[in-house]
């Protein structure tokens, strides 16, 4: 058992709550144990404390990388988190080319402009798998889906859809339309009812979706990329949505429109 937290291999662990050590070495941590049963096949190693391995025993055994038992000090100094839920896995960066992410004919994408926030970041990706989109871009400036409250909000849909990490939004325009994808920004002032969009079929199409920052929103920049700036229409008095319910609710609609135009 480990259970000294001044360990060189708890304290190379520990160093991955930085981003330039997890791009460097490539490699991140994974907390928790329903993070750790999605990321098996990709494991490198597992550190569980006694109390975890009693509750998750069969997850344990189906792991085919290192299980490492190590004391409950050395799990908290382990993790990100104050409660990791006793495992947690270490596992190779999933960042996907951009030219790969898109090259399989593509219908839905959700691209993320300046996105800082991790949570928010983690919850559009569980968003977007659960809306059956293709694939998920952070384009240069947004957070690291690697981030450990990134990869806890995600709830395991980082390993279900090819992720992008950092491509330049002008990029990653480019590759979308190249993909035949439609560009769609996202703002309060757009030109394009997205009720009317969806009643008119419009939706269909292929489409990649723009979605910008928590405070700002999209950038001046983004929105003279888009092919069209489409606003989600607001009933009662909130003044917008947040990014991540914003992107639920117009990848929803698009994989509406697409199933029954299919």
């Amino acid at each position: 058992m480990l259970t000294s937290v001044r360990s060189p291999r708890v304290q190379a662990v520990r160093r991955l709550t930085r981003r330039s050590a997890r791009e460097a070495e490539g490699r991140f941590v994974v907390e928790g144990p329903q993070a750790v049963r999605e990321a098996l096949p990709w494991l490198l190693e597992v550190f569980v404390d006694a109390s975890a391995a009693e509750r998750h025993d069969e997850l344990l055994a189906s792991a085919t990388c290192p299980v490492t038992r190590v004391s409950t000090a050395v799990l908290d100094a382990l993790a990100d988190t104050p409660s990791p839920q006793g495992v947690l896995g270490v596992a190779p960066l999933l960042d996907v080319p951009l030219e790969r992410a898109l090259g399989q004919s593509p219908r839905l994408v959700c691209v993320l402009e300046a996105v800082s926030d991790p949570g928010n970041a983690g919850t559009v990706l569980r968003t977007a798998d659960a809306a059956g989109a293709d694939a998920v871009v952070l384009t240069r400036g947004s957070t690291d889906p690697h981030g450990s409250k990134c990869v806890r909000a995600s709830a395991g849909s980082l390993w279900h859809l090819p992720v992008v990490s950092g491509p330049p939004l002008v990029e990653t325009v480019r590759a979308a339309r190249a993909a035949g994808l439609s560009v769609l920004a996202t703002t309060g002032t757009g030109g394009d009812d997205l009720d009317d969009l969806l009643d008119r079929g419009e939706l269909a199409a292929p489409t990649a979706w723009l979605f910008g920052n928590e405070a700002a929103g999209l950038s001046d920049a983004a929105l003279r990329l888009a092919d069209r700036a489409v606003r989600i229409p607001v009933h009662g008095r909130a003044e917008s949505l947040n990014v991540a319910a914003a992107a639920a609710v117009c990848l929803y609609a698009s994989a509406r429109a697409q199933r029954v135009g299919a």
